[in-house]
């Protein structure tokens, strides 16, 4: 009974932050619908069962890190910190507004609860690595994670901290792929296709979980399983679908990075459970 709850409160968490990045993206007449919904049940479970933070003391020192390399999905995230406590949800609609906090890519500079400046592809997984290691030399209590977006896989530096952190054993690193098989304008199998990619993490010396990445049920198990493992680094290949939540904009590569009109804002938050009007 108590999973299923914290399951139903993971699910429902992560319906407000498919709403709240619609409602983001549409006022700010721009933004990345398609990433934020295929992330929005990961970033659920992390926020509701996962993640040890504390919003009114976000530089706590055994806070458990969150990296979100796909810096350009920052709609699922800012709204996934909102809900969590660290910001009122009603200033969310200044997304990408002159001066507000809430910009186009995460920026350390007006939100210090964040762990780094993302959006530049292929960085965050290094950083996520620095700050493993950084737990290693101190013997601080905490857990690492990294969101990354399968597309992000065509970066080398991605590799570079893959074949680091697996050589030298980095445990305590939890990197987890969006995997919704779009990248920009198309689908990735005809940009560059990503093949095995679980194999792939475990040549690296990595330890690969693959789960479906809308099932919180999946997710939560799989994030504890991956907090089980020593003397190595884990990687969560989380299959998903890029607009995940309304059906106009699943796996349609055209919602990667197109705020929706007002009709198809009504329409997608009607599906979404939310009755608007504009």
């Amino acid at each position: 009974m108590a999973s299923t709850k914290v399951e139903q409160r993971c699910s429902q968490m992560a319906r407000s932050i498919r709403v709240h990045s619609l409602r983001m993206i549409h006022a700010a007449g721009s933004g990345h619908p398609g990433g934020s919904f295929s992330a929005a049940d990961i970033l659920a479970a992390l926020y509701s069962d996962c993640l040890k933070f504390r919003p009114d003391e976000p530089d706590w020192l055994d806070r458990d890190r969150l990296v979100y390399s796909k810096g350009h999905g920052c709609p699922a995230l800012y709204a996934a910190m909102a809900v969590a406590g660290y910001f009122p949800v009603d200033e969310l609609i200044g997304l990408r507004k002159l001066d507000c906090r809430f910009q186009g890519h995460p920026d350390r500079r007006k939100i210090p609860a964040l762990e780094a400046s993302t959006g530049s592809l292929g960085q965050g997984l290094s950083i996520a690595l620095g700050m493993a290691l950084a737990r290693r030399l101190s013997g601080q209590d905490y857990h690492v994670y990294c969101v990354i977006g399968d597309g992000e896989t065509d970066e080398g530096q991605i590799w570079e901290a893959a074949l680091y952190a697996g050589a030298h054993g980095v445990d305590h690193l939890i990197g987890i792929t969006d995997y919704n098989k779009i990248q920009n304008d198309d689908y990735s199998e005809n940009i560059l296709p990503k093949r095995d990619l679980p194999e792939k993490w475990a040549a690296f010396g990595w330890h690969p979980i693959e789960i479906d990445g809308h099932d919180i049920s999946a997710i939560r198990g799989a994030l504890e399983e991956a907090r089980g493992v020593s003397g190595k680094p884990v990687m969560i290949v989380a299959h998903t679908v890029k607009g995940k939540g309304v059906s106009f904009m699943e796996d349609e590569p055209g919602w990667h990075g197109k705020a929706p009109n007002d009709e198809e804002f009504v329409r997608a938050m009607a599906e979404l459970g939310e009755e608007v009007s504009v």
